[in-house]
């Protein structure tokens, strides 16, 4: 599985992930329904749709107000070897939202929200399936 997010800005997303750590792949530029993005991080991809104001048109998010906050409910997971030096980097340009901290899970993350309001937690590497994470 790869992510989608809906955007109504290439330029903004460019400039925040590129911080973040991420790499162009490929660009087609914004024209009608047909702007698509690829950014890369080690294993990470994220694909970036529309890049303009048409995302506001489409059949299924289209009717939802322009104001609604981008990605509610959802939340992006990136895993990073040196936490403390990326979140150190990170705090010059991201909205902390929530500090470095160890969890109840015993893993080290912090959140951030980028620039369009998707919600970031950025982790210790771990492997997602071994119940040893699951609060107990």
């Amino acid at each position: 599985m790869y992510l989608e997010l809906h955007v109504p800005n290439f330029d903004v997303v460019r400039e925040f992930y590129s911080k973040l750590g991420f790499v162009i792949v490929w660009e087609r530029e914004p024209e009608e329904y047909k702007g698509y993005l690829v950014m890369k991080k080690d294993a990470d991809v994220i694909c970036f749709w529309g890049g303009n104001e048409d995302i506001y048109t489409h059949e299924y998010f289209g009717k939802y107000s322009p104001e609604t906050p981008r990605g509610y409910g959802v939340e992006l997971v990136l895993q990073i070897a040196d936490l403390e030096t990326y979140y150190k980097q990170v705090q010059t340009f991201a909205e902390v939202v929530e500090p470095l901290q160890m969890k109840p899970w015993g893993l080290q993350d912090f959140r951030i929200i980028d620039p369009l309001g998707y919600y970031i937690r950025i982790t210790s590497p771990h492997d997602i399936l071994d119940e040893r994470y699951a609060v107990k």
